[in-house]
């Protein structure tokens, strides 16, 4: 091959090279690929990659052939190396060694043979050789720019190699080529850089929104922080999956940061949700529990019941009776308003016959013993929100969709609204906002559906109930994948790949984690269970 021919092939791989770096995500694999992308150009036995960093050259990369050194970047051995600095203590240039000089001065700096150069203080090269019998002789080192002119790494290159495999000089052709590779390089690295930072800062701002959400109720900080973490595992177990209807999933590292985007805005919407609803703990709860002003009352018809009995209205017996049937109502009302069950027509009809009585209030008058509210609420059959008081909770979600889709995403994030808006959709339609059923819902906005529930069921910071066990939990699972709630599929992966566990073992306490028996658990194929049943 011509020398022409050859120049013309390096600058094609050299253009090749600079579409390469420019799509790199992976920070540590940038830098690798510099190195030896640079190493392959020269035919370098060996090269280092610095970065500057608070005032000193930090060891990223560092390769050689003949010693078998492999480090750094994201796939090499650690590197413990300490920084060379800039500067010396008394804050005069530290340019004696040539990586420094050529840092400070933003030269290329080309040696021919170490042992003969002068200028430079090449004594720990030679102490390293006498170490190692290695034999330091060409050295090409290369400053790397960003787009304002200023040195941000070297590329150090050690040794070129001639076709015989005697070590040469590095070429002024090949020093420009890899001056080249070095203003790409840095170029990209510098972008890489510049997007690292964006996505940290747009990260934070996120934490900043889910911390506002955790001082208005400190109810739901940790789901904000936990179901991100529940939906990417149970998005990587469906990625490994290899058999059955969702064999054909799969997710880039792309993908998996759009989902996890994704996971932490999913609640946004609940910065707009008032905080005695989002907070209420109690069926009567407002801004306070108004289970104290009905006891007041109760207190006030123990007392009317002892005036009766004093003025002679009312015998010992049917006082003691009264007594008894006002703590009977009171007791009930009590268990009525802590919403821990469900309440049956005979509790809701008890309730209704304990408002009808009268009692005087401050003002003489006597009038119903529960206003209407009170009676509403307290008639609430599951949990402690009425009607109101759930639309204005499940109104979070449509303003999470409003917020999101609000927001001009990039294109690696553009489904974010997607994902976030339908983890309270249901696999037959019946979900909300939007009322999608399963075939118009991505896998990853299901996924999502099943971390949510699964973490609100295991939780214990929420004000209106304890955590469940781990078998309470796949037990109301299981009822909602034969209820159509959610992803058949996706429930069992959840169980195969033993999310379920993982989930478990680093966010619930041990007491919540029991043991399972399967074939107890709805909506587990008898396989499945015997799979189950071994050990992992």
């Amino acid at each position: 091959m011509s020398t022409d021919t050859e120049i013309l092939s390096r600058l094609e791989t050299l253009n090749a090279i600079g579409v390469a770096l420019s799509h790199e995500r992976d920070l540590a694999t940038l830098l690798e690929r510099i190195l030896e992308a640079a190493r392959d150009f020269a035919d370098a036995d060996g090269g280092t990659l610095y970065l500057v960093e608070d005032r000193a050259l930090r060891f990223e990369v560092l390769r050689n052939d003949s010693l078998g050194y492999f480090m750094g970047g994201r796939h090499g051995k650690p590197i413990h190396f300490p920084p060379i600095p800039l500067h010396r203590e008394d804050g005069s240039r530290n340019d004696s060694m040539v990586v420094v000089h050529c840092a400070l001065s933003g030269q290329t700096i080309n040696i021919a043979d170490a042992y003969a150069a002068e200028g430079y203080d090449f004594s720990g090269t030679r102490a390293f050789d006498a170490k190692t019998g290695y034999r330091s002789q060409s050295f090409l080192t290369v400053p790397m720019k960003d787009h304002d002119g200023h040195v941000i790494g070297v590329l150090q290159l050690i040794n070129a190699k001639a076709a015989d495999g005697s070590i040469q000089v590095f070429a002024p052709a090949i020093e420009q080529l890899v001056e080249s590779l070095a203003s790409q390089a840095a170029i990209a690295l510098n972008n890489r850089r510049l997007i690292d930072q964006l996505e940290d800062l747009f990260e934070a701002l996120i934490k900043l929104i889910n911390t506002a959400i955790d001082e208005k109720s400190p109810y739901t900080g940790g789901h904000c922080e936990r179901v991100p973490a529940l939906t990417t595992l149970l998005a990587d177990a469906v990625a490994r999956t290899k058999t059955g209807p969702l064999a054909g999933f799969d997710m880039s590292e792309a993908d998996r940061y759009e989902l996890k985007i994704a996971g932490l805005l999913h609640d946004c919407g609940k910065i707009t949700t008032p905080v005695h609803v989002v907070d209420k703990a109690t069926k009567l709860q407002t801004l306070f529990d108004r289970i104290e002003l009905v006891d007041t009352r109760f207190e006030v018809l123990r007392r009317d019941a002892e005036i009766a009995m004093l003025r002679g209205e009312l015998d010992q017996a049917g006082y003691e009776a009264r007594l008894a049937q006002l703590d009977a109502d009171r007791e009930a009302i009590r268990q009525a308003n802590t919403g821990g069950e469900f309440m049956s027509d005979e509790k809701i009809a008890a309730i209704e016959r304990i408002a009808a009585h009268a009692w005087r209030g401050p003002d003489g008058r006597e009038q119903p013993f529960l206003s209407p509210d009170e009676l509403e609420n307290l008639c609430i059959r599951r949990g402690t929100l009425n009607n109101a008081e759930r639309e204005i909770i499940n109104h979070h979600i449509t303003m999470t969709i409003r917020l999101l889709e609000a927001l001009p995403w990039p294109k690696h994030l553009v489904n974010v609204p997607e994902y976030a808006g339908g983890h309270h959709e249901r696999m037959d339609g019946k979900g909300y906002p939007r009322g999608l059923t399963r075939e118009q819902m991505s896998v990853q906005a299901r996924v999502m559906g099943i971390a949510d529930i699964f973490e609100a069921l295991t939780a214990s910071d929420r004000p209106y109930k304890p955590g469940k066990t781990l078998s309470e939990s796949l037990t109301i699972l299981g009822r909602m994948k034969l209820d159509h709630h959610v992803d058949p599929d996706l429930f069992d992966v959840f169980l195969r790949e033993r999310v379920y566990l993982e989930y478990a073992e680093r966010f619930l306490p041990a007491e919540q984690i029991d043991q399972i028996d399967w074939s107890k658990i709805p909506g587990v194929s008898p396989e499945l269970a015997a799979e189950l049943s071994r050990p992992a």
